[in-house]
């Protein structure tokens, strides 16, 4: 994407409607109809219609079709258009940056000439305890984890690291799992950070180390 698109696609959220539509959407576990969103935003769903549309437009959300009643065959209706956050990064900087290309070429560097991989784990560790003594929460929402209470378990919906785990899993999970671990270590908290991959969160998620008590706690 060039950096024009990202930059029409970024201004497009500057519309607090359609920046409140976007959030909901994206922290959604699963796409949305136009009613539902209308209905969480207290608007009409010909508003929700054309901003939720305009976002698809432009590239944040990713549009889909299903029956939400189950029913198939004539007389089921016709299926209702969902929606869902789209895979697209939008990365904005004014005069550009490119700190994901700086980020690829040391990850590749460390993988060609196959360097000891513990100074990142130790580095991303105490970055992690820096985040982490402003508390857990905190900590997680500014990284851009997206942390979410699921069942007894919290999970992260986006792993900020996403274009680097492509390339290399291993290293960049790895770091992954040493920076949250910092930052559970400085916080105090009793969760576990453990490496649970799964297509569509991120592949750290925390779990309580006594049954389910401390999971119930944070991001309600």
């Amino acid at each position: 994407m060039s950096s024009t698109t990202d930059l029409h696609a970024a201004a497009s959220l500057a519309d607090p409607l359609r920046r409140d539509l976007y959030e909901y959407v994206a922290a959604a576990s699963e796409p949305v109809s136009r009613d539902r969103a209308a209905a969480a935003l207290g608007i009409s769903r010909q508003v929700a219609a054309y901003h939720l549309d305009r976002l698809a437009d432009d590239g944040l959300l990713d549009i889909e079709f299903r029956r939400l009643t189950g029913r198939q065959g004539p007389g089921a209706g016709r299926p209702s258009k969902l929606y869902k956050r789209s895979a697209r990064v939008v990365d904005v900087t004014i005069p550009p940056r490119r700190y994901e290309l700086a980020a690829r070429i040391l990850l590749d560097a460390i993988r060609r000439k196959d360097l000891d991989t513990d100074a990142v784990v130790d580095v991303a560790r105490e970055a992690g305890r820096e985040m982490g003594s402003r508390g857990l929460d905190q900590a997680l929402i500014e990284s851009g984890y997206e942390p979410a209470l699921e069942g007894e378990e919290i999970r992260f919906r986006n792993c900020p690291f996403h274009a680097l785990a492509d390339r290399d899993r291993r290293v960049t999970c790895g770091m992954n799992l040493a920076l949250v671990q910092g930052m559970v270590e400085a916080s105090g908290s009793d969760l576990e950070p453990v490496l649970a991959p799964e297509e569509g969160y991120c592949c750290v998620r925390l779990r309580s180390r006594d049954g389910g008590q401390e999971a119930s706690k944070p991001f309600i």
